[in-house]
């Protein structure tokens, strides 16, 4: 087995130092490099935390939404990163998903299909398989709860009309809105994408509701049924 000496903060030259940046200058003159390196902390023998922190970038393509996709396992095959470290970091990118997902839920209020796409997108956006999602609202299109429906495998997952309209009746929800996602980051909708849109509008009309739109979320675009007027 392969021994390293890290280095740790301490031992990079000053111009490199992370740290004593971000209390000069602030969090935001930190490139995405700088601060992966202040949470794994250390490199190895031959490089830098900060070059060991590029090039886990440059493994993503220097995408953040890209390496917020990638598991465990994948960190690890990067000489340098051991499971503690892909822990931290795949940790660090979670936790900036909740906070955007906060933000949304702290609004409350859907006003266009953007609010729900920056609502869902979080929780969706990355996964490699698909997930039904339904957003109850009130009569002021305000959100009384999110809940996930269902989960399948990366070309569909199964939907039960009665189950979205059971807890849209038990919840007092005047309005509902549909979400899902395609792994394939296609997000045109599917036949039977439009097919379960038409039945739930249906029936949701037979107990009073409304389904104001239905999203589809690919990567980080969507189709908003709303938007083009299909619903």
């Amino acid at each position: 087995m392969e021994h390293y000496n890290y280095l740790t903060i301490k031992d990079w030259a000053v111009e490199d130092r992370p740290r004593e940046k971000l209390l000069q200058k602030g969090v935001q003159s930190l490139s995405d490099a700088e601060i992966i390196a202040l949470l794994i902390g250390s490199g190895t023998k031959n490089e830098s935390a900060v070059d060991l922190s590029k090039k886990v970038l440059k493994y993503a393509d220097n995408n953040l939404n890209a390496l917020g996709k990638l598991g465990i396992a994948e960190l690890t095959k990067l000489k340098g990163i051991g499971e503690a470290k892909a822990i931290t970091i795949l940790a660090a990118l979670e936790l900036g998903r909740r906070r955007k997902i906060s933000e949304i839920i702290e609004k409350q209020k859907i006003t266009q299909s953007k609010d729900i796409f920056e609502l869902f997108q979080p929780i969706v956006g990355d996964l490699p398989h698909e997930e039904f999602w339904v957003l109850f609202l009130n009569r002021s299109n305000r959100i009384i709860e999110r809940t996930k429906i269902s989960q399948g495998g990366v070309a569909g997952t199964v939907i039960d009309i009665k189950i979205i309209l059971k807890q849209a009746i038990e919840k007092l929800a005047s309005s509902i809105i549909l979400c899902h996602n395609h792994p394939s980051g296609n997000k045109m909708p599917s036949g039977a994408d439009d097919s379960i849109t038409e039945k739930l509008k249906k029936g949701a009309e037979l107990v009073d509701l409304k389904v104001l739109d239905h999203i589809i979320i690919a990567d980080v675009d969507y189709y908003s049924y709303a938007d083009e007027g299909r619903i």
